[in-house]
C-alpha cells in the first residue's frame, strides 16, 4: 500500500500550525521545513512529527523543494500551516492511494477572520484552487521568485470536490500588512529579473482593468465593502510592486 506524506513549509507560524498538525492525523508521514524561525513553532511541530529541517532561503521555490525532497511517501500533500484539511477532503485524500501517478488540484475556502470570502480572488493575493498533492517526483518548482514561484509537472491533474480550509488573514490590518510584504517580494523579483519596466499610462491601466476584473468579473461585490478592498488593494499590486523596486534601485 503506497503512503502519503504531508509537507509544510513554516516561518514563524506559532499561531496556526498546530490547529493544521491536528488535521493531518489521517496522513502516513510529516514533513516540516522551518525557515529562520525565531518563535516557538519548532516546538509545537516536535509533538507531531521529528522529521524537521531547518534553515534559511530566500527563495520560496527553493524550500518548497526542500520539502518535496525529504518526503518518503508515494504521495506528497502540499499544505501551508494556515490551511486546514477537513473530514471530507481527508476521505478523498486517503482515496488517492488507489489512483496510478497523477497529481489533484484542490478548491481553496478563504477566510478573513471567521468570515469566508468566496468572490474577488486574484491570484496575486489569493486563490481559489491549488495544485496541492502529486506523486513523488512529478514536480519541481522553479527557484526564482521569492513569491508565487511556479513548477513544473510532469502528470495529469485531477480534482478535488472538497476545498482545503485557509485563513489567510486574522482581519484588514493583516490583509493589509499581507499586501505589503507580498508587493515587497514582487519587487525584489523584478529586479532580480530585470523587469523594473513600463510608466505611469500602462500603470494606470493595470489599476482598472485589475480592479474591475476582481470586482466584477471575479464578483467581488458580492462581499461589499471588503470586497471593495480586496479588488483595490489586487489592482495596485502591480503598480505598487514596481515603485518599490524603482525606490530600492534609486537607493542602491
Amino acid at each position: 500500500m503506497s503512503k502519503i506524506s504531508a509537507v509544510i513549509v513554516a516561518h514563524n507560524e506559532e499561531k496556526k500550525i498546530e490547529a493544521c498538525l491536528q488535521s493531518l492525523h489521517f496522513v502516513d508521514e510529516i514533513v516540516v521545513v522551518l525557515d529562520k524561525c525565531t518563535d516557538h513553532t519548532k516546538e509545537i511541530v516536535q509533538k507531531f512529527t521529528d522529521k524537521i529541517i531547518e534553515g534559511s532561503w530566500n527563495l520560496e521555490g527553493a524550500r518548497r523543494n526542500v520539502a518535496l525532497n525529504a518526503a518518503d511517501g508515494e504521495w506528497i500533500l502540499e499544505i501551508d500551516a494556515d490551511e486546514r484539511v477537513s473530514p471530507d477532503l481527508a476521505k478523498e485524500i486517503l482515496a488517492v492511494k488507489n489512483f496510478p501517478p497523477c497529481a489533484f488540484t484542490a478548491p481553496i475556502a478563504n477566510h478573513i477572520g471567521k468570515r469566508y470570502i468566496r468572490f474577488g480572488w486574484l491570484r496575486t493575493l489569493g486563490v481559489t484552487s491549488r495544485q496541492t498533492m502529486a506523486y513523488h517526483g512529478l514536480k519541481h518548482y522553479h527557484e526564482d521568485k521569492e513569491v508565487h514561484p511556479t513548477c513544473d509537472l510532469n502528470a495529469e491533474i485531477k480534482f478535488f470536490r472538497n476545498p482545503i480550509i485557509h485563513f489567510v488573514d486574522e482581519d484588514i490590518f493583516d490583509l493589509i500588512a499581507r499586501f505589503n510584504r507580498y508587493t515587497t517580494w514582487r519587487a525584489n523579483d523584478m529586479i532580480a529579473n530585470k523587469k523594473v519596466i513600463g510608466g505611469k499610462l500602462r500603470g494606470a491601466a493595470s489599476i482598472i482593468s485589475r480592479f474591475c476584473k476582481s470586482f466584477i468579473f471575479k464578483k467581488g461585490y458580492r462581499e461589499g465593502w471588503l470586497g471593495f478592498l480586496i479588488a483595490l488593494l489586487a489592482g495596485l499590486y502591480p503598480i505598487v510592486s514596481y515603485l518599490k523596486a524603482r525606490e530600492k534601485l534609486a537607493n542602491k
